[in-house]
């Protein structure tokens, strides 16, 4: 690596497919150089905050607007209770084939 700040330096990458698609997808899209396109891309890899230092994602709870008398724990109850009923359509639809 040479020492001079904007010297260049030439290099053989070998990129798996799913970069390669990327970066093609890319120049594409910016009609820019190959050159410019992979530098860009290479310096915001390398600049991009860690995912541990990132701020957490946060999301805020809403009412779910249900009406008093319906307990939203037993929610998962009812869709047992759905499905229960299908597979036991099903099983008599087959019985009677």
């Amino acid at each position: 690596m040479s020492a001079h700040y904007g010297a260049l330096m030439r290099a053989t990458v070998t990129l798996d497919k799913a970069v390669e698609r990327m970066l093609r997808n890319t120049l594409r899209r910016t009609q820019g150089s190959f050159r410019e396109t992979l530098n860009r891309a290479i310096r915001a890899g390398l600049t991009e905050q860690p995912v541990w230092k990132r701020k957490p994602f946060v999301l805020a709870a809403r009412p779910m607007g249900l009406r008093e008398d319906n307990d939203p724990t037993a929610l998962n109850k009812l869709a047992d209770e759905l499905e229960v009923d299908v597979v036991r359509e099903d099983a008599v639809a087959r019985r009677a084939r």
